[in-house]
């Protein structure tokens, strides 16, 4: 299942047609992420029951669409933080939101994914607290570069304040913190990155990103093992997932057509030289979704 978090609902408006995306939000009360966090606004604590996934049409996983009004939870998530990093159970309740609905969940798929935004705000926070691992997807440029630490510096801080928050907690209540039954704790761990939207030439039979972008690209190894890993044993080329290059006009073909880029055919428009990109594309992201079940496994 993929939960979509992120505001902006790239992954549910990637996954569903048009005319299915008019009956979810046309609707006064919608079945989207957006259903978790209304009770919780009025004080009234965790939603009590569930709502049914999408199955998508081609891409072959379930889906809780994502929602704009999420961007308006940020302030909820916020200022539930400072009482949570308090020990109080309203606060932590609050921002384990996630792992609530993870739970509900948990025993209908194998995998859930949570797709988020590019930010370090409260709501992704929520998402990460909540999460057993994280992965990273960067683009080739100074400001990913950047990005690495701000990652590494957040979430350091936020495992300090969920311990500590925690024990606080315990000491307060005579009680951890449980949700459905169960103890809390932080359990998120790094799998990796992946390096997307390159250009790639083509050196000795094999293809390799051309010069502007290898410079940042020999970088981003070391920035990672300091900033992520952070452990001298570790083998740091286990940590790169993949690389994906500039797929060009086969993005828009796969968003209109709401399929994933290595299922496209010629009647979403593929042509000439595209059949060729798409079984590439099919490779690249088999090897990727291979190397992040063997680090989920590594990394435990």
């Amino acid at each position: 299942m993929v939960i979509d978090a992120d505001p902006q609902c790239n992954a549910t408006t990637y996954c569903i047609n048009e005319d299915e995306l008019e009956k979810i939000y046309s609707k006064a009360k919608r079945d989207t992420i957006e259903v978790f966090f209304e009770p919780l606004k009025k004080g009234k604590g965790y939603l009590g029951t569930t709502i049914t996934p999408i199955t998508t049409e081609r891409f072959g996983f379930d889906l809780i669409p994502g929602d704009p009004k999420l961007s308006l939870r940020e302030d909820l998530l916020a200022s539930d933080w400072k009482s949570a990093t308090s020990g109080d159970a309203r606060g932590l309740q609050t921002n384990f939101v996630i792992k609530d609905i993870l739970y509900k969940y948990e025993n209908l798929y194998d995998y859930i994914f949570i797709d988020v935004g590019p930010s370090l705000g409260s709501l992704n926070r929520s998402v990460l607290i909540a999460s057993d691992y994280y992965l990273v997807p960067m683009s080739v440029d100074m400001f990913s570069l950047s990005a690495i630490e701000n990652i590494s510096i957040s979430l350091k801080k936020w495992e300090q304040s969920i311990y500590r928050s925690l024990e606080l907690h315990e000491e307060e209540e005579n009680d951890k913190f449980m949700i459905a039954g169960k103890e809390i704790n932080w359990s998120l761990k790094f799998v990796g990155y992946a390096v997307q939207q390159y250009t790639a030439k083509t050196v000795s039979g094999s293809k390799r990103p051309v010069r502007a972008y290898e410079r940042i690209n020999k970088k981003i190894p070391s920035l990672i093992n300091k900033y992520l890993i952070n452990n001298e044993t570790s083998n740091i080329d286990s940590y790169k997932l993949g690389e994906i290059q500039n797929l060009h006009s086969l993005v828009p073909l796969s968003q209109s057509a709401n399929c994933p880029i290595f299922k496209l055919k010629s009647s979403d428009g593929v042509v000439g030289a595209h059949f060729t990109m798409v079984k590439e594309a099919k490779n690249i992201f088999e090897k990727i979704a291979k190397n992040i079940q063997n680090q989920m496994e590594a990394v435990e």
